[in-house]
Parts: structure tokens; C-alpha cells; sequence
């Protein structure tokens, strides 16, 4: 069975979006191992370049990544697809034998290129520009949503 990891960068800071990851975290367990990372933000301060913001929590990403997992990056410039076929790209990394998919989300700023350039591959969530924090809310959904279609559930109706 496939593990899926969810690296994110910081703490949910607010209340509402921690209750609905912890919601769909606890409803995704149901159909396999789930682990939750949370690294270190690097500190957002005037004048300090965003370039540095981002590689120090590349680095902090980095530590938490398994060279023989597939990474996967949330990214705006990712591709995009619906359910099903998002359901089916899961199910297809299982079939090839992936043992775990970790899925990285960054902080306020993004991702670093060199975080993006080590993913496997990118993903978007949508066109719309997300909040980071929201992000992860959509991707836990997204992935719930995904085992209840491979299983032919009613929840995705």
C-alpha cells in the first residue's frame, strides 16, 4: 500500500482550517498511512530578499525529503486536472509500485526552484491563487475525494 507524506512549511494558524485537517487527515487514515511534516518558516522580515526566505526553508524542506520517494510539488504553474483524474494518477503511481508519494506545499512565498526542480512533479490546485494554509485543506479534500472514487464510494457524488 502506498504511504502518502504531506510536508508543509509552518503550522496552521488558523482554527478553522486546522479542525478540517485534522477532519480529513482522520478520514484519509481509513485507507492508509498518512504522515503530516511540518518544518521551520524562515522568518519574513522588510528588506530581507525572498530569495533567501526560500532557501532556507528549502532547506528545512530537504531534510524531510526521501531520496526514493516521489515528490510532488503544489506549485501555481503545476499542471491542473479533476477528480477522476487525479484519482487515476494516484492509482497509477501505486500500480508502478511508488511506496510513497510525498506532496510538498511551501509557505507564504512558495517553493524554492530548487525545491520545484527536485519534485517529480508539479501540481496545482487551481487557478485561483490559494492561501498556503488553504492549500492544505484542498489537497487533503482532494486526496479523501480520490480513494472514496477508486473505491467507487458515494461520498464523490
Amino acid at each position: 500500500m502506498m504511504k502518502i507524506r504531506i510536508i508543509v512549511v509552518d503550522r496552521t494558524r488558523a482554527v478553522f482550517l486546522r479542525e478540517g485537517e485534522a477532519f480529513y487527515l482522520a478520514r484519509l487514515r481509513n485507507y492508509g498511512q498518512v504522515e503530516w511534516v511540518e518544518t521551520k518558516p524562515a522568518r519574513i522580515t522588510k528588506g530581507r530578499p525572498e530569495a533567501d526566505i526560500l532557501e532556507e526553508e528549502a532547506r528545512g524542506i530537504e531534510k524531510r525529503l526521501i531520496p526514493e520517494d516521489h515528490v510532488v510539488a503544489l506549485d501555481r504553474s503545476g499542471r491542473q486536472c479533476g477528480s477522476e483524474r487525479f484519482a487515476a494518477w494516484l492509482d497509477g503511481l501505486a500500480g508502478r509500485g511508488v511506496r510513497v508519494v510525498s506532496f510538498v506545499i511551501g509557505g507564504p512565498l512558495g517553493l524554492s526552484s530548487r525545491i520545484l526542480g527536485q519534485a517529480k512533479e508539479l501540481v496545482s490546485l487551481s487557478k485561483f491563487t490559494l492561501t498556503h494554509e488553504m492549500s492544505r485543506l484542498i489537497l487533503l479534500e482532494q486526496l479523501y475525494r480520490a480513494y472514496t472514487i477508486l473505491r467507487g464510494e458515494k461520498y464523490h457524488k
